[in-house]
């Protein structure tokens, strides 16, 4: 079996209109991506906002002629340059060996790995997590997860009590578990990303250590490790509740931060963790730091 594949680059503005004609034809599937590196960051629960240019993608079955098609776009206002609508056939193909392919195990500092699917453990991994990508933002491809799962790899997690905040799919605070921490509570404001979160817990093993909970539900108390992986207005908001989270000489792991943030947030944390160190990828920042006290 073959397929189409219809490209159309627009506006925010236009991209309502080109869903809704396209929805009016014979199409299987219809997804919105960013057409021009604008993220939308934590957006609210229930929200879909959509980026500047927007690329409306739609799949068609390999047998659909592209010339009704074309005209039919020809009428949208803004969609009169070649580049802006694409068609691509392709053959349908092992879409799960695809999947393999592009998602290898990945390894994060020494010991540390996320393995997707069925993938072989690798013999050199000491602490080994099964994650896939799904709904939930975090597999571990991302900079700001990356230099936290580096930090967790030299961290000595055993009998510890850890708070995961704003988990995702809970990668952070399952690796804490499957590194033998005693318990693990992960809070998010997303249903979804805590229903992720207890069905990766169950899948690597690990559901009997790990809690989930809304910020709602969630009552600070004095864990031995904070991890947050969120944004820096966020994190800057979340100091106080934060850090009544953690003992005195607690360990503090904060992420999800632009370069040009990582002031701000030092400046928020600064009284009670002193000399935060500062780690970049892709300019990205990692800050960690122990809470004064003992």
């Amino acid at each position: 079996m073959s397929w189409l594949e219809l490209s159309v680059r627009v506006s925010r503005q236009n991209a309502s209109l080109v869903e809704g004609l396209l929805q009016n034809e014979p199409v299987l599937a219809l997804t919105m991506t960013d057409d021009a590196d604008d993220p939308v960051l934590e957006p609210g629960v229930g929200e879909t906002p959509l980026w500047p240019s927007v690329c409306v993608t739609a799949l068609f079955s390999g047998d659909t002629p592209v010339e009704p098609l074309t005209r039919l776009l020809s009428l949208l206002p803004g969609v009169d340059r070649p580049h802006q609508v694409n068609f691509r056939k392709f053959e349908d193909q092992q879409w799960e060996r695809v999947w393999m392919d592009r998602f290898k195990p990945m390894q994060f500092g020494s010991d540390l790995w996320i393995v997707p699917g069925d993938a072989k453990i690798p013999d050199s991994a000491l602490y080994a997590l099964r994650l896939d990508p799904g709904l939930a933002f975090g597999t571990g491809t991302h900079p700001t997860t990356h230099l936290c799962l580096e930090w967790m790899d030299g961290h000595d997690f055993t009998s510890q009590q850890v708070v995961d905040y704003g988990c995702g799919s809970g990668v952070l605070g399952i690796t804490a578990a499957i590194k033998d921490a005693k318990t693990v509570v992960c809070i998010d404001n997303d249903p979804q990303a805590l229903t992720a979160t207890e069905d990766n817990a169950q899948r690597n093993g690990v559901q009997n250590s790990v809690e989930v909970q809304s910020p709602e539900q969630f009552k600070p108390l004095q864990a031995d490790v904070v991890l947050a992986n969120i944004l820096a207005g966020p994190l800057v908001e979340l100091a106080p509740r934060l850090n009544a989270s953690l003992r005195p000489g607690g360990s503090l792991v904060l992420s999800g931060i632009l370069e040009a943030q990582a002031e701000e947030v030092e400046t928020a944390y600064a009284a009670d963790f002193p000399g935060l160190k500062k780690k970049v990828l892709d300019g990205w920042v990692l800050l960690t730091g122990t809470k004064n006290g003992s």
